[in-house]
């Protein structure tokens, strides 16, 4: 060090010793910021997540509470997909509203209706030759169980058959509180089916207007993205209903014309069953497929059941490899694993109409969400307060002087 800086350095400690200050001691770091970026990165999305899952945890919770207004709703829903489009197809061929909205309800019903009605009597009438059928069956199979490669005796079958029977005997409450609660659960049914109609008829009447109602609860600022999301999810569940006739048609036809060339008796229910599970989509498959396999089992024999298995299975992968990645995939853009996902979760939250409404929820809700994600709304205006509100509300009495939306 030279003279000259040790002079300098001499004077800046005595200047700082003069104005009585000292040396600082070196500044304490925020607890915050000891925490690496990643760990408060984490925190910040798992606080996130949670609030979220909790959220629909509650909706959910309250879906399941309210499952027997809710359920109704959305077939009324589904309903309205597929009628609403024949009702305004009715309409631009100069027929009256009132008409079109007649005909398309009476149309659906006649169809309904009709297949099931059709499916009773085939079943009614072949109910005791199928009882018969099957005691058959169960003969020649306890006949190959005693003389079979197996060696099953008398005694080990009868010892089988008693455990079943004391089984069914010790659940026999839960059997006669089920048929106590019959009465109950066919009053839920007929409800529901009330809700069912009474609310696809102002669907068809005023589903714009009630949607409309719907979107003016928002806030202004968010119309625009509501009424985009909802009007693509709309499009998305109509081309679904279509699809999904469709495709059901399609097993339908070929299981029940597989069963007809077999020889397989009750053919037509057995179809009308195909169809009808096919809305569900996996579970209904599986149990309608099985139920043509048993019965070509009982009536036909073996092989004709494994043959019959064989077209079973033959229609099913048809549809999985071929008409639901090429149709139902372009039609609602929902990955095949989504859908397993969204079927498995469904059914394991609500069971079979779970099952149902699994497909179509979340096609729906991927649609909306990509919509307003993708920020194409954000150069339509909202729409203007009077064109939201419902024709609903000129049904509520209003004050003099008092406007709604106030």
């Amino acid at each position: 060090m030279t003279e000259s800086q040790g002079k300098a350095r001499g004077g800046f400690i005595g200047r700082r010793q003069a104005a009585g200050g000292e040396t600082p001691p070196p500044t304490r770091r925020d607890a915050s910021e000891s925490v690496p970026f990643g760990m408060r990165l984490a925190a910040a999305w798992s606080w996130r997540l949670l609030l979220v899952g909790g959220v629909l945890a509650g909706v959910i919770f309250l879906i399941i509470q309210l499952r027997l207004i809710v359920i109704p709703l959305l077939v009324a829903v589904l309903l309205g997909a597929l009628l609403v489009p024949f009702s305004k197809f009715l309409q631009r061929h100069r027929w009256p509203k009132w008409l079109a909205v007649t005909v398309a309800m009476l149309t659906a019903l006649v169809i309904v209706g009709g297949l099931l009605a059709v499916g009773i009597t085939f079943i009614a009438r072949g109910a005791d030759d199928l009882a018969a059928q099957s005691i058959v069956a169960w003969d020649d199979f306890r006949d190959w169980l005693l003389q079979g490669p197996f060696h099953i005796t008398e005694q080990q079958l009868n010892d089988w058959m008693s455990q079943i029977a004391s089984s069914v005997q010790e659940d026999s409450g839960i059997l006669v509180s089920g048929a106590l609660s019959l009465g109950s659960t066919l009053g839920h049914f007929l409800a529901g089916m009330l809700l069912t109609l009474f609310a696809t008829l102002f669907i068809l009447i005023d589903g714009r207007g009630i949607w409309r109602w719907i979107v003016g609860v928002f806030p202004r600022r968010a119309r625009a993205a509501v009424d985009g999301a909802g009007l693509a999810g709309w499009n998305t569940l109509q081309n679904f209903v279509k699809v999904q006739i469709l495709v059901a048609t399609i097993d339908a036809i070929g299981i029940g014309l597989g069963a007809f060339f077999l020889g397989v008796p009750l053919a037509v229910p057995i179809a009308i069953l195909v169809f009808l599970g096919s809305f569900i989509p996996i579970v209904g498959a599986v149990v309608t497929g099985a139920l043509a396999v048993f019965v070509a089992l009982v009536y036909n024999g073996p092989v004709i059941a494994l043959i019959m298995l064989g077209i079973v299975l033959l229609v099913q992968q048809v549809e999985g490899h071929v008409l639901q990645p090429l149709i139902m995939g372009t039609a609602v853009k929902v990955h095949p694993l989504g859908v397993v996902v969204a079927v498995a979760t469904g059914s394991l939250l609500a069971g079979i109409p779970g099952a149902l409404f699994a497909v179509p929820v979340a096609a729906v809700l991927n649609v909306m969400i990509n919509y307003v994600s993708s920020g194409t709304w954000k150069g339509d205006a909202a729409p203007p307060a009077d064109e939201v509100r419902s024709p609903l509300w000129r049904t509520v009495p209003q004050r003099p002087g008092y406007q709604r939306g106030e």
